[in-house]
């Protein structure tokens, strides 16, 4: 089955970019990830690279990929990170979020990764299907039921790099279905668009390149105060089932007219 992807990272209302994109393709299988270093500790634009890196270095030498080799990685990704702590003790707190999505191509599946803030959706057939959930306290919060207006978005309790008090989230395997569509996404490129702005986007397009373009001109006409960066991974042919939209529905889309 044929995948395509398309990637952007910016630096918004930031003075650097500590997001950190890479993606990985062959006949065999498609590895993809986004990472977005923790600010408030020197590193995390190092401690994302780091991750990054270390993931698609281990995948680069690989024939197939397993839900249970990926496990592994990852560990190998924070032993990097730990590593690179105790070298350099200014950067011993430095941290990142992940994720990081797996394909196997002639198994026909796919699973993921995340730790933090930084988000997997699913869209089967031009609808939100499936989406992590934050390791944030916000998030916590809300799961519980309390009130949290005013709360820090930025407050992880999970992250690449720091002593998390639970494991990293990983999914379940994915049967694929033609036409399924991954988006990953750090914080600063969700918060601006809500799930269904993404679905509406995707009913708009033919390609990942022209969603994401797509879904930047909307979130341009907002506030960007962090670094935003995504990923958009089209497996077969989404654009067969979702080419479809009302003008009503798509207006935050559509030039403003004169």
């Amino acid at each position: 089955m044929n995948i395509t992807f398309c990637s952007t990272s910016q630096i918004g209302g930031r003075v650097s970019n500590q997001d950190a994109t890479g993606t990985q393709l062959n006949e065999q299988f498609g590895t993809f990830v986004v990472c977005d270093g923790v600010a408030g500790s020197p590193g995390g634009e190092r401690a994302a690279i780091i991750a990054r890196d270390t993931l698609l270095s281990q995948t680069a030498g690989q024939n197939a990929l397993s839900p249970l080799q990926t496990e592994e990685m990852i560990a190998a990704c924070e032993q990097a990170i730990r590593a690179a702590q105790r070298a350099e003790p200014a950067l011993k707190k430095m941290s990142t979020t992940l994720a990081a999505l797996f394909i196997d191509r002639p198994g026909r599946r796919a699973w993921w990764c995340h730790a933090g803030d930084t988000r997997v959706y699913h869209f089967r057939r031009g609808v939100v299907h499936d989406m992590t959930r934050d390791h944030s306290l916000v998030q916590q919060l809300h799961d519980a039921g309390y009130d949290n207006t005013g709360i820090n978005s930025h407050l992880l309790y999970n992250a690449l790099g720091t002593d998390s008090v639970q494991p990293h989230d990983y999914s379940a395997v994915l049967p694929l279905e033609d036409g399924d569509v991954f988006l990953l996404c750090s914080d600063g490129f969700w918060n601006n668009l809500t799930p269904a702005e993404m679905e509406q986007a995707l009913r708009m397009v033919n390609s990942p390149q022209e969603w994401l373009a797509l879904m930047q001109k909307a979130i341009d006409r907002s506030e960007k105060k962090d670094n935003l960066s995504a990923v958009a991974v089209w497996y077969g042919s989404p654009q067969d089932t979702t080419l479809l939209f009302s003008l009503t529905d798509s207006a935050r889309f559509l030039p403003p007219r004169d």
